[in-house]
Parts: C-alpha cells; sequence; structure tokens
C-alpha cells in the first residue's frame, strides 16, 4: 500500500512548518558586505599598476600594446630577432 502526500506551500512556509530558522537577514547582509568589498576593490585598482605586474620588467601598457598591433599585424615586435 502507497500512501502519496503531495504539499504545495513556498520554501518559506515549508522552513516555517519545520521550524527552521530563517535566515533571510543574514543572507541579505553577507551580500550587502561582499557588494560595498567588491566595489572599493573595483575603485582601488590601478590599470597601470596591474599592467605592470603582468609584463616582465615592468614594460608597461605600451609593450603589451605593441606586442598586440604586430600580432595583428604579422610583424614582429621591436626588439626581437
Amino acid at each position: 500500500m502507497k500512501i502519496k502526500i503531495e504539499v504545495d506551500c513556498t520554501p518559506q512556509e515549508a522552513r516555517t512548518f519545520f521550524g527552521l530558522p530563517d535566515l533571510e537577514p543574514i543572507h541579505d547582509a553577507v551580500t550587502a558586505e561582499m557588494k560595498e568589498r567588491l566595489e572599493a576593490a573595483a575603485k582601488a585598482v590601478d590599470p597601470e599598476a596591474f599592467m605592470k605586474a603582468w609584463m616582465p620588467g615592468g614594460q608597461g601598457l605600451e609593450k603589451m600594446q605593441e606586442v598586440f598591433f604586430s600580432a595583428m599585424s604579422g610583424k614582429r615586435p621591436s626588439g626581437e630577432d
């Protein structure tokens, strides 16, 4: 014998029925904090310093542009043999 019970309720109603805690305020607080930190980190990024960290010898953005342009045109960058 099989008995099937189907309950139609929202997740919030199910959590309340089973006595589980409402974590929505905590979720909202954590999400807001993460958003603030990401925005602050995005504002603090200095593109020139970022490029210097990625290019060996501190060649910077100009050298990277030269490499990209030479690759697109089929020429070799200056200083390479």
